[in-house]
């Protein structure tokens, strides 16, 4: 495949983090529903295919066609600005504010959430033949994961919260892994290998995407799930997220950052 070297790729980064700040309203929410969506559909396919053949690997392994989908298409997930949107800021791109990565974030997050939560419901009226009658094998699988994944770390307490945290570091580890490795392609074919290994890693260690769960919660939520929105704010969402930021910010950014574009100077040996 066309290779960039990390040089090159690493200043693509930078100056996509600094068009997607400068984006306009419009075009930031249209992107990010559109991202939110097709992830949402991406996990009901990976979970469908892991109750069906009985193999989450398998699950795993074909969830990244969702991510590779959405990334082709130019549409924006909040793990991905998490990582690019402030390296803009860092490089002092003109006319880059703090405030203006604070916008690109909560505007991401807003149509993310809005795009999962469409596919929650349409989704739940679709295993559920509009509410008349139960959601079979596959519903009731996604219905119990939001239950497990907020009282379930919720009986630990903090150690719990601190675990949900860690997961959300992992994943968007991987996650930014993925973005990047797209930039190091200029071929569809590459661009695809290079994301759907890091994204496979993720899904299949249970790590935790915020974006994923804006489906997953809302989802078990709609179908009766015993939890409610503040068992999933502050036992799932909160902590994922931060853990997305962090994880995908100090992994991938700023150490791609530093050691490609801010590289210290050679040693000497006279």
């Amino acid at each position: 495949m066309s290779y960039l070297v990390p040089a090159e790729f690493v200043t693509k980064m930078v100056d996509a983090g600094e068009s997607k700040i400068f984006m306009s309203t419009r075009d930031t929410l249209i992107r990010a529903f559109m991202a939110g969506a097709i992830l949402a559909l991406a996990a009901v396919f990976a979970i469908t295919i892991t109750v069906q053949t009985g193999s989450p690997l398998l699950g795993a392994a074909f969830f990244p066609v969702g991510f590779i989908m959405l990334y082709l298409m130019g549409f924006d997930l909040l793990t991905g600005v998490f990582v690019l949107a402030p390296l803009a800021l860092l490089d002092k791109r003109p006319g880059v504010t703090i405030g203006g990565v604070l916008r690109n974030w909560g505007l991401v997050f807003i149509g993310n959430f809005a795009g999962a939560l469409t596919v929650a419901v349409m989704m739940a009226f679709v295993f559920t033949y509009g509410f008349s009658t139960s959601a079979g094998e596959i519903g009731e699988k996604i219905s119990h994961i939001g239950e497990s994944r907020t009282l379930g770390y919720a009986e630990f307490g903090t150690a719990g919260w601190l675990t949900i945290f860690l997961r959300g570091m992992l994943c968007n580890w991987m996650v930014s892994m993925g973005v990047v490795g797209a930039m190091i392609s200029t071929t569809v074919s590459g661009k695809t290998i290079a994301m759907w290994m890091p994204v496979m890693l993720f899904f299949y260690m249970g790590f935790e995407h915020s974006v994923v769960n804006m489906f997953l919660f809302p989802f078990g939520m709609i179908m009766g799930g015993d939890f409610s929105v503040m068992d999933y704010m502050i036992w799932n969402e909160i902590p994922t997220a931060l853990g997305n930021l962090v994880g995908g910010l100090a992994f991938t950014g700023l150490t791609l950052y530093t050691t490609h574009i801010k590289t210290a100077p050679k040693r000497s040996y006279n």
